[in-house]
């Protein structure tokens, strides 16, 4: 089943050797990436060059936190125990003293806003037993999200004992879309200041873009002296919603400029096209034991497209006209395509938004039973 469908709306083609888009200007960092939350690239330089990320590696810590809470593993009351080796971490940590609880939703509030190590490898080895097993976690994860040139060596970003964690923008860009799936988090990573311990301890962010930049939702800084000033930043405006990473950039000050740059870029060349309502319709599905699926975009809602590309290009919708069941949540049933002429520009792929299980035999008795009874009235 194809469909097309012509759209007064601004496309674009994501692939880099494509864009006829303004230039971004000099960075000062060695390396970054500009990608929409979705996980499309829209700008890099060097991005895939490793490199150290100081603390901005606590994303994938909080990542696996939060994958942990959606499976019910731990909730945000959980008690989290401070380890003699957690609390032996050094650089910024609200220091916990051995033997020390404090709820899940307090440690996450200390690492997103404090950056604390030491809350980080607390958070690490309660749910992974040991920091090392966290880490293999991490790196597993790591692989899972498509990350190349990533290795972590500790749930912080510190340096280890003649190790250091190793990852690229490409892949803080990856990881830092996936953290963005669970949108728990940016209530977080978007305090300005908070505190812990009944109101003892203050928190204040170390991310000073959530008060100088618009729409700024949050993620991580991080700095060590070898790593330099990292960030991974997330925004959002008129439903963009960007991550603009920046690794070793010489200052503060230049790394909040270079983020700035970034994200600025994004929010002045591209918008989020979502498919307007009714194009996308459910698919019948034979001997399921609900009649139709319906499909969604791969990724989210919405497509990432150049402001600038001209009206009239279309959308094809390339789907069957049955499935049969079983159908699996996330199996991919077909695809969307945005073309201009005969020239197709992007594919997104169409998944399954729900699961449907097939007929019983009882079920298909009872179905064949019914029909009969229907015909002979």
């Amino acid at each position: 089943m194809k469909k097309i469908v012509c759209l007064a709306l601004c496309f674009c083609l994501l692939l880099p050797s494509a864009l006829a888009l303004p230039e971004m200007g000099p960075l000062n960092a060695k390396s970054a990436a500009l990608y929409a939350s979705n996980g499309q690239e829209l700008y890099s330089m060097n991005a895939d060059e490793p490199l150290q990320p100081a603390s901005v590696t606590k994303i994938m810590t909080m990542l696996l936190a939060m994958e942990a809470l959606e499976r019910g593993e731990v909730t945000l009351d959980t008690m989290i125990t401070g380890s003699e080796y957690a609390c032996s971490m050094g650089g910024t940590q609200i220091w916990l003293e051995p033997g020390e609880q404090l709820s899940l939703d307090d440690m996450l509030k200390a690492i997103a806003v404090g950056s604390a190590n030491d809350c980080a490898v607390a958070v690490a080895e309660h749910l992974a037993g040991t920091e090392a097993a966290f880490v293999e976690r991490m790196n597993q994860r790591a692989a899972e999200l498509g990350c190349t040139n990533t290795q972590f060596i500790n749930a912080n970003g510190l340096d280890g004992m003649g190790q250091k964690t190793l990852t690229s923008a490409r892949d803080l860009a990856l990881i830092s879309c996936e953290l963005l799936r669970h949108p728990k988090i940016l209530e977080y990573t978007g305090i300005w200041m908070d505190s812990i311990r009944d109101g003892k301890f203050t928190l204040a962010n170390t991310n000073k873009m959530l008060k100088s930049y618009q729409g700024l939702t949050g993620l991580k800084t991080g700095y060590i002296s070898e790593a330099g000033f990292c960030i991974s930043a997330s925004a959002e405006r008129d439903g963009l919603s960007l991550v603009a990473v920046v690794m070793a950039a010489p200052t503060k000050e230049a790394r909040m400029a270079d983020a700035t740059a970034l994200l600025n870029y994004g929010f002045a060349n591209f918008c989020a096209y979502t498919p307007p309502d009714g194009l996308l319709e459910p698919v019948p599905v034979a001997i399921g034991k609900s009649g139709s699926v319906m499909p969604r975009m791969e990724g989210g809602g919405s497509i990432i497209v150049e402001k600038t590309e001209a009206e009239g290009l279309e959308t094809r919708l390339d789907l069957p006209e049955k499935l049969t069941a079983p159908v699996e949540a996330g199996q991919q049933i077909g695809e969307l395509s945005i073309l201009n002429g005969e020239e197709v520009l992007l594919t997104v792929p169409l998944t399954a938004a729900e699961s449907v299980e097939a007929k019983g035999v009882g079920d298909l008795f009872l179905s064949f039973w019914n029909a009969v009874l229907a015909g002979g009235q």
